[in-house]
Formats: structure tokens, C-alpha cells, sequence
């Protein structure tokens, strides 16, 4: 390539970066939107998070256009085709993002209605702050290229299963005790597994991070289980 050529393709690859994190930027407002809706009962927020999701869809198609585009007429090789496909898998996992956070909404908009269930409401809260966060890291560490910090994210998958794993008894406890709450802690326990499901995607786009710079895979059983991460007693 010509050095006029390398720094056109150069360029190309900055602004897919960019729009990537552009997408990850209304991703992490539509989660947080989503939390802040059903833990505030919200209403008019949940419509709004329902009504931006078609922006997300919007970018990831756009995305994937851009990166079939740059394959086909530049044919990158080694770190840039990492860097290049990376971009449209993390876009997709963006996208999913966006639907579970739609997915909460739509919950949300059902419990506005129901009797308030303080402490419930505030484990929902707990687990989607902590969702939230890790999403906001790793898309940091995609924008700054930080290995270590999607490491990070990956290795405390677990954090976001033992929240659910212990939102989930909770609710089980409040719909035993109380046949009336049995309606809304249904719809509370789906917007737990969509947030849990958000820390997957999370997670996903840790080990994509890592393959974009290393060119090598995370493996699932090298992860520290919980007992590891657990602060001693």
C-alpha cells in the first residue's frame, strides 16, 4: 500500500472504532434509562427507552454495511481484520443490549401499576448498578485498548450470576409468602435475568476485546470461580 492508501484505511478503521463506541455510548444510557425506570416507576423514561431502541438497530446495521465494506475493498490482515470483525461483534452484542434494556422497560411500564416493594426494588437496583458498570468498563477498555480492564470484566462474570442467583430466592420468597405479589415479582425476576443476560454480553465483549489485541481466546475454565474472588473472612 501507498502511504496516502495506509492512512485512508487507517482512518476508516478510527471512525469504525469511533461509531462502535459511539453505539456503546446510547447502549449504556438505554441500560441505565432502564434500571432508573423500574426502580423509580417511571413511566414516561420506560416509553423512552422503548422508543430509542430503534436507534441501536439502526447503528448496527450500519456497522456491519461499513465492516463488509472495509473486507471487501481493503482486505485487512492480522490485527486489522481482528480490529475489523471485532467491531461488528461488539456492535451485535451492543444491539442485543439495547433489546434486553427494552425488555426491562416493558416491565417496567407493567410494575408502575403495582403495590411498591421497596426492598425488592433496591436488589433489582443493586444488580443493575453493577451490570451497568461493568458494561461502562469494558467498553472503556475497548475505546483505550485496555487488556487488563476487559480482563477484569471477565474474570468477575460471576459476581452478576450470585446477585441474580440471590435476587431470584428473594423474589421466590416474597410470591410464597404473598400470592398477590406473585403478578409483579414475575415481571421483576424477568428484568433480573435481562440484566444478567446484559452481563453476558458484557462479558462477550470482554473476551472479544482480548482476541482484537492478543489474537488469542480467554478460556472459560481459566476464569477464578466465586470462592476465589470472595473477600476472606
Amino acid at each position: 500500500m501507498t502511504e496516502h492508501t495506509v492512512k485512508s484505511f487507517e482512518d476508516e478503521l478510527n471512525h469504525l472504532t469511533a461509531e462502535v463506541a459511539r453505539m456503546g455510548g446510547l447502549a449504556e444510557a438505554q441500560v441505565s434509562d432502564a434500571i432508573d425506570a423500574i426502580v423509580r416507576r417511571d413511566v414516561p423514561l420506560a416509553q423512552s427507552v422503548i422508543d430509542r431502541d430503534v436507534r441501536l438497530d439502526a447503528l448496527d446495521a450500519e456497522i456491519e454495511k461499513k465492516v463488509i465494506r472495509l473486507i471487501a475493498l481493503r482486505q485487512p490482515m492480522a490485527h486489522d481484520l481482528r480490529r475489523t470483525v471485532a467491531a461488528m461483534k461488539i456492535s451485535s452484542n451492543l444491539e442485543r443490549c439495547g433489546d434486553l434494556a427494552k425488555n426491562i422497560a416493558k416491565r417496567a411500564l407493567i410494575t408502575a401499576d403495582a403495590e411498591p416493594m421497596i426492598a425488592l426494588t433496591r436488589s433489582i437496583e443493586r444488580m443493575g448498578r453493577l451490570v451497568a458498570a461493568r458494561l461502562k468498563d469494558v467498553l472503556d477498555a475497548y475505546t483505550t485498548g485496555d487488556l487488563d480492564r476487559a480482563v477484569a470484566v471477565w474474570q468477575r462474570d460471576q459476581e452478576v450470576d450470585e446477585h441474580y442467583n440471590s435476587l431470584f430466592r428473594e423474589l421466590l420468597t416474597y410470591m410464597m409468602g404473598d400470592p398477590r405479589t406473585i403478578g409483579p415479582c414475575t415481571h421483576l425476576l424477568f428484568a433480573a435475568k435481562n440484566l444478567e443476560r446484559i452481563g453476558d454480553h458484557a462479558t462477550n465483549i470482554a473476551e472479544i476485546v482480548h482476541f482484537e489485541i492478543t489474537g488469542g481466546d480467554l478460556i472459560s475454565s481459566e476464569r477464578p470461580k466465586w470462592d476465589a474472588l470472595a473477600t476472606p473472612n
